[in-house]
């Protein structure tokens, strides 16, 4: 690894040029804009070969940029949020579930937001967070200047302790909470995300601040709750029922706003030096993978690759990145950290640097062919059952290389021949399985330290919809202190412990 290390370094020198100097001009500094939607899959866009879907935006976005197509993100969405936020593995920052306060991100953790600020940027937040309710894990808290947000992990979500968004919340019409104070809005959830978004960015623009803006918009999570005109072009097209048409609508809706959005870049004049980021998605496929899973096995909240591979598309037209080109590297969600400290030239901390675990894209974003490492990345679902984590090493995981991956200790897939990993292998390649299985053990003791919400006891009121109450009156009933108290979880889970995780649906 060592070796690998020294080689990206020597490369480096030869290929960083053009980057590292728009990077020490700090007038020079690109704008910044990260766009990732909510379980959505690979296979959820026209241009990748969905049949029925229609992404015009993206689809013209793809060959105005530099498609990863092996990048991956974490089985479910809390998880990727936290890794994209550290540049390291979800459970370093104590983040093994999607609720339970196991989905609050570490305090120890530096965060993207933060870094960028160091070195000038304004920073903003529209969609979904998903990293902690309660004030010290807010985004306003987290280095975002501007936070636009819903509570919890969906709009309108109620669970046992802190993860809860505000009372009776839906995509329509929703109470979002800005800057420290609900607001009571009139639209369609997605459309307001951006349309914040933009008229934040546009403010920045005229101020002359460079910006990150991070917009990711709680669509196309379940509840598929989307306006009749933004879905009814998908009924009755063929396997589509009325719940995977609002699917899609919401997605063409996502895709809709994000061609404003570029469009807007371009009227200002902006969009050469605006580096623009879309994350295919927080986690793998949903509703839409039996319609089309882009060849792959598995779905969200599973280990195989179609829990974890997502597109994502670069555009950044004065850094040099190439144009309508693709990189088949193995990277992952915990690279862009690195890439943006690179790109931004920001001076870290020992403290913070010991942090990062990600590898810098910037050698691929000017030659998609660089010498890249043989690295290994760690899947693994979390989600075990309170107390239960030393059970569930091998629960829900998998460990894998460019060519090779190893899911639940037990079954071995060679990706490069059988992408789709349907012949487990695991007998033909003892070396590379003992290999893998030392690696992994020694990455399972080496996060244990950090597990660090895994007996937290939450609070017996979502925090948000506390603050909705206490701004706008009103209450709880009994049912819902029912839903809100962690307590009563954790009596039901010591009674009936394997029940109670089936039943359990979490964001």
């Amino acid at each position: 690894m060592k070796n690998w290390k020294m080689l990206l370094c020597l490369a480096a020198a030869c290929l960083w040029g053009p980057l590292s100097a728009i990077a020490a001009d700090g007038a020079s500094k690109p704008n910044i804009i990260i766009v990732m939607p909510d379980d959505l899959g690979y296979g959820d866009y026209h241009c990748l070969g969905n049949p029925i879907v229609n992404t015009p935006s993206v689809d013209a976005f793809k060959t105005q940029s530099l498609l990863f197509t092996q990048f991956h993100v974490s089985p479910t969405c809390a998880p990727t949020r936290a890794a994209l936020m550290s540049g390291r593995h979800e459970f370093k920052n104590g983040v093994t579930h999607t609720i339970y306060e196991r989905e609050r991100m570490s305090l120890k953790t530096f965060t993207l937001a933060q870094m960028l600020k160091t070195v000038g940027y304004t920073t903003g937040i529209f969609g979904k967070w998903h990293l902690g309710d309660e004030e010290p894990y807010r985004p306003e808290n987290r280095g975002f200047d501007e936070v636009y947000i819903h509570g919890g992990g969906g709009i309108g979500q109620t669970f046992p302790g802190s993860c809860g968004d505000a009372p009776g919340n839906t995509n329509i019409n929703p109470a979002l909470w800005h800057n420290g104070k609900w607001e009571k809005t009139v639209g369609y959830c997605t459309d307001l995300f951006f349309a914040q978004a933009i008229r934040w960015i546009d403010a920045q623009r005229q101020a002359g601040r460079p910006f990150f803006a991070y917009i990711t918009p709680n669509a196309a999570h379940t509840p598929h709750v989307v306006p009749e005109e933004y879905y009814r072009q998908y009924l009755g097209k063929p396997g589509v029922n009325e719940d995977l048409a609002k699917f899609y609508g919401m997605i063409e809706n996502i895709d809709t706003n994000f061609g404003k959005l570029l469009k807007k870049l371009d009227e200002w004049g902006i969009a050469d030096n605006t580096l623009v980021i879309y994350i295919g998605s927080d986690n793998g496929g949903t509703a839409g993978v039996r319609i089309y899973n882009a060849g792959m096995r598995g779905h969200k909240n599973t280990p195989y690759q179609g829990g974890t591979r997502v597109p994502c598309f670069i555009r950044w037209p004065a850094g040099g990145v190439p144009a309508g080109a693709e990189c088949d590297a193995l990277t992952a969600h915990i690279d862009i950290y690195p890439t943006l400290v690179e790109i931004t030239g920001a001076k870290l901390s020992d403290e913070v640097k010991q942090q990062i675990e990600g590898i810098s894209l910037v050698p691929l974003l000017k030659n998609p062919k660089a010498p890249w490492p043989d690295r290994l990345l760690i899947h693994h679902i979390g989600r075990w059952p309170r107390g239960q984590a030393a059970q569930s090493k091998y629960a829900g995981c998998a460990i894998q290389n460019a060519r090779f991956t190893l899911v639940n200790n037990e079954e071995l897939y060679d990706l490069k021949a059988d992408p789709g990993e349907t012949t487990n292998v695991i007998d033909a390649h003892p070396d590379v399985v003992a290999r893998f299985r030392a690696a992994y053990d020694r990455w399972w003791e080496e996060v244990q330290p950090f597990l660090v919400n895994e007996n937290v006891i939450g609070p017996k009121i979502n925090p948000m919809k506390a603050l909705y109450w206490q701004q706008f009156g009103g209450g709880p009933d009994a049912e819902l202190l029912k839903r809100m108290d962690p307590t009563r979880v954790i009596e039901n889970r010591a009674r009936t412990p394997r029940r109670q995780n089936r039943s359990a649906v979490a964001p």
